[in-house]
């Protein structure tokens, strides 16, 4: 028995009878892109090319670019044209106000190179061989610079998919003479060697994996610009202060407790600091304990010694008196 199509289906399918496009007909009116937000490398660092194809890429498209490095397979993040195969495109305004909000000058941002063409199935196969490569460079690279006795600790290795150079990432405290390191090196890779010193943050963004959150590490997954963080957020948020619980992998300060720090510095500026004086709606008390989230304090009521917890907008601190003058009060002529 054959299958008829219903009457109503081929009225539906004709575009004569409705009034919405379909996908493929949405898609087949959008121009191709003329500028491309991109993210590669191991350090996940950000690019904005031009786009002179006629595919239409979506976000997450892998493409092959020219970068400042060579040509590197690198991952679609959005267009800046208005008129693009993607329907998340942003503004360049956009894209330069995340910049300065994420580290201005120091947000790892280029624009020289372009985008070569969408990556296909023989580049994501010349990709892997590429990675399972590299897998099997860190060894030797790292048996080289252990046995240079320069003060050098090996991080990783990463090719780039033209293999033009060869990137290897290290550890050390102070600045390190290594041009004799880089022929040995470059003789043994055949391959043009960058050596690029990196700090505790940076090892944990190229090596780490999770944290105790269960999230991937932030250094890891978003955060581009790694700034210090200063015991004095651990101190403000009421948090543990075990180095081993407010550490992360790299062995510093969780990068997390930056994130709420400037809204609890504002939030504490309203309360009442310990061992004050206030005035309440059942008396005048003196503040035990400060919640800063939730904007409460404790106090212990002068009256009867009972601990109650008030919103801060039914408590007003009592201003301090001076002491009373125990001088002599001068003589009447």
């Amino acid at each position: 028995m054959s299958i008829q199509p219903l009457p109503i289906f081929e009225r539906d399918a004709d575009p004569q009878f409705r009034t919405l496009e379909t996908e493929a007909e949405a898609y087949a009116k959008l121009k191709s892109p003329t500028s491309i937000v991109i993210r590669g490398g191991r350090m996940k660092w950000i690019a904005e090319y031009p786009y002179e194809g006629g595919a239409k890429p979506g976000c997450g498209t892998k493409l092959i670019a020219h970068t400042h490095r060579g040509t590197e397979l690198v991952e679609m993040l959005t267009t800046v044209c208005s008129n693009s195969g993607c329907s998340k495109s942003v503004s360049r305004q956009e894209v330069l106000e995340y910049i300065e909000n994420s580290g201005g000058r120091d947000y790892p941002f280029h624009n020289e190179g372009r985008i070569l063409r969408v990556a296909t199935a023989q580049d994501i196969e010349q990709w892997n061989i590429v990675q399972s490569e590299a897998a099997t460079m860190g060894p030797p690279a790292k048996e080289i610079l252990n046995s240079s006795g320069l003060a050098m600790k090996f991080v990783a290795v990463e090719p780039i998919f033209g293999r033009e150079v060869l990137t290897i990432y290290y550890l050390s405290e102070d600045r390190v003479d290594f041009r004799d390191l880089l022929k040995t090196l470059a003789t043994r890779f055949s391959a043009r060697i960058e050596l690029r010193q990196v700090g505790a943050r940076d090892e944990a963004r190229l090596v780490a994996d999770y944290e105790k959150c269960g999230q991937h590490c932030c250094c890891k997954n978003f955060l581009k610009v790694l700034k210090p963080i200063s015991i004095k957020s651990a101190k403000l948020q009421k948090a543990t202060l075990d180095p081993m619980k407010i550490s992360g992998r790299c062995g510093r300060l969780m990068c997390c407790l930056r994130y709420e720090d400037e809204t609890y510095e504002t939030l504490s500026k309203r309360m009442p600091k310990v061992k004050s004086v206030v005035e309440t709606p059942d008396g005048r008390g003196t503040v035990i304990e400060a919640r800063i989230l939730v904007q409460l304090v404790l106090v212990r009521l002068e009256s009867n010694g009972h601990d109650f917890a008030y919103p801060i907008e039914d408590v007003k601190v009592v201003p301090k008196t001076d002491p009373p003058s125990n001088k002599p009060k001068n003589p009447q002529n």
